[in-house]
């Protein structure tokens, strides 16, 4: 986990008819994403649908991720949430054979300050056995980890060795980088910020993406780590409407439209989501096609 370089995917979990998790397909796009030269799996991420799966259901999938990539890759497993207690209650009742790290979620609707950050992340880090990567999404959580916040947390704790930055704001990320240890990952968050986030100085991306089109996620991140920037460039404009599309109407809604366009699994979601309408699902077909063109 020292110096996580590459392309992650945050996997979705798919659903039967009945809503159940539909383990034949997350097997499916497992090796598929495997199979496009990802770097490490990321389970139980926001586009996991992580919060609306049971205790029982959680420890299925990661499970499950972890025999079916045996060992090809890393595993890393999301805990994170707004009370620190449950989630060190969880940490302490996990069996982390063949979980490589967390990714951890700032505390969300409590909104902490950066004091309460760093208890909160310090206390996850002292009772985790293996190592945290903070996940820094203020669109979701309303609540920001900041540059001065991180490096705190990167610099007093030897557990904590990288941050997903998925703030949009350029500023910070790159005061986090300026300012980080040598060995301390600053990974994108964000599909469309790979490019400048690694020309920055980052490491790659945990994307959404990369659950339909992984060798070409890979492909863009081997090559920015290379300084072929104009390459990578080629490849983000080519895929510059299926990652629009990822998001307009919400994420994993898109990314799960994208699969079932492809054929990996089928178009269900776990209420509050719903699936893309008709227009949206019609332009993501029509958007493959002339990718795969």
């Amino acid at each position: 986990m020292k110096g996580l370089k590459g392309t992650g995917v945050a996997i979705v979990t798919p659903f039967r008819n009945d809503s159940s998790v539909d383990f034949a397909a997350l097997g499916r796009i497992v090796d598929h994403v495997i199979k496009g030269n990802i770097n490490y799996i990321v389970v139980l991420g926001t586009t996991g649908e992580s919060v609306t799966l049971t205790k029982d259901e959680k420890r299925a999938v990661v499970s499950y991720v972890q025999e079916t990539t045996d060992k090809r890759v890393p595993v890393i497993v999301g805990m994170g949430g707004n009370n620190t207690q449950e989630i060190i209650n969880n940490i302490r009742h996990t069996d982390f054979s063949g979980i490589d790290g967390i990714l951890s979620v700032t505390p969300y609707y409590n909104k902490p300050t950066q004091k309460g950050i760093i208890q909160h992340f310090k206390a996850i880090a002292t009772c985790s056995p293996v190592p945290v990567i903070l996940y820094n999404v203020p669109g979701r959580t309303s609540s920001n980890i900041s540059a001065d916040t991180c490096l705190a947390l990167a610099t007093e704790c030897d557990n904590i060795t990288g941050i997903k930055e998925a703030s949009g704001d350029m500023n910070q990320i790159l005061r986090i980088i300026k300012g980080k240890p040598e060995n301390f990952s600053v990974i994108s968050g964000d599909d469309m910020l790979t490019i400048p986030l690694i020309a920055a100085g980052g490491v790659g991306v945990i994307s959404v993406l990369a659950n339909a089109f992984p060798s070409q996620c890979a492909d863009l991140v081997a090559n920015c780590l290379k300084n072929n920037f104009r390459v990578a460039r080629e490849i983000q404009f080519r895929m510059l409407e299926l990652t629009e599309l990822l998001f307009t109407e919400g994420n994993p809604s898109g990314v799960k439209a994208m699969l079932n366009a492809r054929g990996l699994c089928q178009n269900i979601l776990r209420l509050p989501l719903v699936p893309v309408s008709r227009n949206t699902y019609s332009r993501i077909q029509k958007a493959i096609e002339e990718f795969n063109k």
